[in-house]
């Protein structure tokens, strides 16, 4: 990790000059009682700082376990408003108010009560990557690692005839409906980053690397996931990689993950899968992601800034299907 040049990175600082940001965060940590739950795709200093690393499900698990008096969520915002959600005497903080998500932004509140008053007949199963105002709006809100799971148990419980509105990710649950064989009506969102992956270029890096299994989130869209060998969320495509005896890997996901991966398994090779040639920039990461730093978490843990906040009563509307989940994904 390289602590020292984060002071540099930003002329106008307040950190002091040669200050060890690693020592400095671990010292405000045992001091505030804090901890910081960082999601896989922040930059790999963050990942190790980490009192905590995972994908949506286990950083939701994670903040509904904390005792810690502050909550730093290096992630982006809907993940630090769940941890509010579930935590609502601790003091939540995320390194950038500007951290937010493509995915949730597609999926305005008044276009989505709109969209449920016209089908209401429909359970209502949200992607976690949705704002506190679509998560109050909702019946249970679902992981890519436990969705498939909950809409199975939906059916088991209410029949197979109930209805099913699925959000904000029609990619996801284009994926999960053909999984279950469930109709489902779905919200036409997206996550920029999932849908910058270029066909053509993963057929091209598939030849280069003919022995390499193709894995993919299932934010993907659907001509790509049908070139995946597996397709899991964050965490499944991480134990996948850990536990196949396969040495190659072309990783079609936020390339964040690739640093748990060959962390975890230094004697294999993974491969980011590229996006293509009309993305707005020359990679496959999540430009809300990367706005968090090691400079930006120990600014925040010392002034205790950036305190994310949700009306009481939203609170507790969004509350229920979010401990729903929890509870349905045991």
């Amino acid at each position: 990790m390289n602590t020292a040049l984060a002071a540099v990175k930003n002329p106008n600082s307040s950190i002091p000059a040669g200050a060890d940001l690693l020592e400095e965060i671990s010292r405000l940590k045992k001091e505030k009682n804090a901890v910081i739950l960082a999601h896989y795709y922040q930059e790999e200093d963050i990942q190790d700082i980490a009192d905590f690393v995972g994908d949506s499900l286990d950083l939701a698990r994670a903040a509904q376990k904390s005792t810690a008096d502050i909550i730093l969520f290096a992630g982006v915002h809907f993940m630090a408003e769940g941890a509010k959600i579930l935590n609502p005497s601790r003091k939540v903080l995320i390194p950038d108010m500007r951290a937010g998500c493509s995915l949730s932004d597609s999926c305005p509140p008044a276009a989505f009560a709109r969209f449920r008053e016209k089908h209401p007949d429909h359970m209502v199963v949200t992607y976690i990557n949705c704002s506190a105002a679509i998560k109050a709006q909702s019946d249970v809100i679902v992981t890519s690692t436990n969705v498939v799971k909950i809409v199975e148990r939906i059916k088991k419980e209410f029949g197979p005839e109930q209805k099913i509105i699925f959000a904000p990710d029609r990619n996801l649950g284009a994926y999960v409906s053909e999984k279950t064989n469930t109709p489902m009506l779905l919200w036409q969102g997206a996550c920029m980053v999932h849908e910058t992956f270029s066909e053509r270029k993963l057929i091209d890096l598939m030849a280069q690397y003919p022995e390499a299994d193709v894995i993919a989130h299932p934010e993907c869209e659907a001509q790509l996931l049908k070139k995946a060998v597996f397709v899991g969320s964050t965490s499944a495509l991480l134990r996948y990689a850990l536990e196949t005896p396969k040495k190659q890997f072309i990783v079609v996901t936020e390339e964040g993950i690739l640093h748990q991966m060959r962390k975890r398994s230094p004697d294999k090779e993974f491969i980011p899968a590229p996006p293509n040639n009309n993305a707005a920039c020359g990679c496959n990461e999540c430009p809300f992601m990367k706005l968090n730093t090691m400079e930006k978490i120990y600014v925040t843990l010392r002034d205790e800034n950036n305190e994310v906040h949700v009306a009481p009563e939203l609170m507790q509307k969004a509350l229920k299907p979010l401990e729903r989940m929890l509870e349905w994904s045991v």
